[in-house]
């Protein structure tokens, strides 16, 4: 059971999103037992400072609270312990937490770090690919073209991507529809809020406690996102967080929201969407009162 449920759909952008064009501004949508919000952030450090003080209050008023964010908070089976020298994902959060630089005006140096860890495989061309047109990052290709897992000793995409339809890898940074940006500029927060007390990371940690964090794919609600952005004019961002902070409260009051936590043993160094194999659920708890 959760008393409240925060959705965060992030974002990479490299400088203050637009104040009037929402489109790509951090969203963060709320909904407890008096009814739902959402807020949007021109930068990632502003919506990482509303969410400590989201955690903050949680704690402070006995309050059970479930966040999910839209970015990969794992890599396929193998990366960790090649990165890291461990096979944990919570190695990877700390490892790039220390490598990411990410100015209050979200300046970061992602593709320098993609192109940096590319560097370490010289059995080939690194996992990592995909960066805007018109730029150049030595070691980062701009295409998937070359790139053999295979011989990398890594998979392409992870299991949850697999089970969501629609998921694209976390290895690639750039184009419609990537993770890999955001990913790469969500773990490190995710590696700080996860230092805080009484916050657990699922599926690496039991989803116990006061405050639970996990993956989440908005995309799981598309076409009912669709209308409600069509009907009402919305960025199709506030939509999504608006309807699965919604799906997954309504989930959590009526304790039907345990099987979305059940995950496959790979989910343990890779990560999981929460609610990847339970989209009709998600729908269907829309449609309740």
């Amino acid at each position: 059971m959760f008393d409240r449920v925060i959705v965060v759909d992030w974002s990479a952008a490299n400088m203050p999103t637009s104040p009037t064009n929402r489109a790509n501004a951090v969203w963060i949508g709320c909904h407890d037992a008096e009814g739902g919000a959402e807020w949007h952030h021109r930068t990632r450090a502003a919506a990482e400072a509303q969410l400590v003080t989201l955690i903050d209050t949680a704690l402070s008023t006995g309050m059970r609270l479930l966040i999910g964010c839209d970015f990969a908070m794992g890599y396929p089976e193998g990366f960790a312990a090649r990165l890291t020298g461990e096979a944990r994902a919570e190695a990877v959060w700390a490892w790039l937490s220390s490598a990411i630089t990410d100015g209050p005006e979200n300046r970061n140096n992602r593709f320098e770090v993609a192109a940096r860890i590319n560097a370490g495989f010289p059995e080939g061309p690194g996992p990592f690919w995909s960066h805007p047109t018109g730029q150049h990052h030595p070691g980062l290709p701009y295409r998937r073209v070359g790139i053999d897992y295979a011989v990398l000793g890594l998979a392409e995409t992870r299991a949850a991507e697999t089970a969501a339809r629609g998921a694209k890898s976390p290895w690639m940074l750039f184009n419609p529809g990537s993770v890999g940006s955001q990913s790469l500029l969500g773990l490190p927060m995710i590696h700080r809020l996860s230092q805080l007390p009484g916050v657990a990371v699922w599926p690496f940690s039991a989803p116990v406690g006061p405050v639970v964090l996990a993956e989440v794919y908005p995309s799981l609600l598309a076409a009912p996102v669709a209308i409600l952005a069509n009907a009402e004019g919305l960025p199709a961002d506030q939509a999504q967080v608006r309807l699965l902070s919604r799906a997954l409260f309504r989930l959590a009051r009526t304790h039907r929201l345990a099987p979305l936590f059940d995950a496959p043993p790979e989910a343990a160094e890779e990560g999981w969407i929460l609610g990847a194999q339970h989209a009709p659920l998600l729908a269907e708890a829309l449609t309740w009162e």
